[in-house]
């Protein structure tokens, strides 16, 4: 079978043998669930519970705050303690609803679909908008926006990420061995809601398992799935596109724009649960491994549980680690607690003992190139982040400093050991609230 890929990116170790083999398994919902109202890109949701207010599980305690937002809902069932704000994942304290699980886990009652074949597109895509579903590699965009394309932009193709090139992070990788015939069906259920003809499931060939089983998966429909060349950021969407469909994405563009959505994996199999079984999505799989976890290993956490929880659960003495990354470590985030929840795009938890972080200090830059041959939106790095420091945000801009999608394939290279993503991001943040200041 070919192996296609894209021009750019790198090759990092990518450490997931510790738990690529290691099922998935259910962990327990701990006494107190903080389920952040901010979970998405969007507008947050609107809390709809008071405290003292009993719930159970699935329950709708956020309201959509617009268009492109999702509901939340509880995880457990109990009472509500608190509608406050609790740290988040991005270092800040976000709006939460603080739950006392009552372990009795009543929930309510799931409206299943008998057949959605015989269901419109747009009852379909009521239901998954119903279930509070987003991206869930990471991006959290909510997946009903993406699936409402403007009428001008006809879609023909769906692709669904299962590259999963970050390095230590095997839960896509497990449910796609796991779930194979629920993320197949997903699948089908977003082409019908598209019209896409086609659809194709890219898989990086170090899971060769994988392909194995989303291939028996797919037989008796017209799914196809293709081996990806083992390369960073093989899963980012415009060079999943261009490896698959050799078509290429405009600057500031979106895939619809060549006529393709694209999905990960671990949302499909979200999609189908809430279509067919009536489930919102209210757990996922996370990836917990590094050099300070005893017991790694991919778990289903439900939405809300401390990030301390899980720590606990996988023997991990905090008092010696030295890094804690909720993501994976090109694109995740550091923490300074392990205090934040899981939420619907924690994707890992990773925890590397002192002795394996490095602390680094910038050189001058050598102008060696490195970092414009790795990137894979073919930018010049070195120069967005030189204007980024000069604050002339106003020529990031004309180098195209928005297409930049912080992979972090730019700083991995670089022999000056310069934080060019974090000198990037500041400058797209600058250029966007110029735009927004413009009107």
């Amino acid at each position: 079978m070919t192996v296609l890929t894209f021009k750019g990116g790198i090759h990092p170790k990518y450490n997931k043998d510790n738990t690529a083999s290691k099922p998935i398994t259910s962990l327990a919902a701990p006494k107190e669930i903080v389920i952040p109202l901010s979970q998405h890109i969007g507008a947050p949701a609107r809390a709809c519970v008071e405290k003292g207010d009993a719930v159970k599980r699935g329950q709708v305690i956020g309201e959509p705050g617009g268009f492109v937002s999702v509901p939340i809902h509880s995880s457990v069932s109990g009472e509500v303690k608190a509608v406050e704000p609790r740290l988040g994942a991005m270092g800040v304290a976000v709006p939460c609803v603080v739950i006392e699980n009552d372990e009795q886990n009543e929930a309510v009652e799931f409206e299943r679909l008998a057949d959605w074949k015989k269901v419109s597109p747009d009852t379909l895509k009521d239901k998954i908008n119903a279930a509070g579903i987003v991206g869930m590699g990471g991006a959290t965009f909510p997946t009903h926006v993406k699936l409402s394309p403007p009428n001008n932009k006809p879609i023909d193709t769906v692709i669904l990420n299962g590259a999963e090139c970050e390095p230590y992070l095997t839960a896509d990788h497990r449910v796609m061995l796991e779930h194979a015939e629920h993320v197949v069906e997903g699948l089908q259920i977003i082409q019908k809601i598209l019209n896409a003809k086609t659809g194709i499931i890219g898989i990086e060939e170090n899971k060769p398992d994988a392909v194995s089983a989303m291939e028996k998966a797919c037989e008796g429909t017209d799914i196809k799935v293709v081996r990806l060349e083992i390369k960073y950021p093989q899963g980012g969407e415009k060079q999943l596109i261009d490896a698959v469909l050799k078509k290429e994405v405009p600057s500031g563009g979106l895939p619809m724009d060549v006529g393709v959505v694209v999905q990960n994996v671990g949302t499909a199999k979200a999609v189908r649960d809430a279509v067919v079984d009536g489930i919102p999505l209210i757990e996922r799989v996370v990836t917990v491994t590094g050099s300070a976890v005893a017991k790694p290993g991919n778990f289903m956490v439900s939405i809300g549980t401390p990030v301390s929880v899980v720590l606990e659960h996988c023997e991990v003495d905090l008092e010696k680690a030295g890094k804690l990354i909720l993501g994976g470590p090109m694109m995740g985030f550091a923490q300074y607690s392990a205090e934040p929840p899981v939420a619907k795009g924690t994707s890992g938890i990773l925890v590397f003992e002192e002795k394996d972080v490095e602390v680094t200090h910038p050189l001058p830059c050598i102008r060696c190139g490195r970092c414009l041959d790795a990137c894979p939106m073919r930018l010049v790095p070195a120069d967005i982040a030189a204007y980024s420091d000069k604050r002339m945000y106003d020529k990031a801009d004309a180098n195209d400093a928005l297409d930049c999608m912080e992979c972090g394939s730019c700083a991995h290279q670089c022999p000056s050991q310069i934080p060019l993503v974090q000198k990037i991001r500041l400058a797209k943040s600058e250029i966007l609230a110029a735009k927004r200041k413009k009107g």
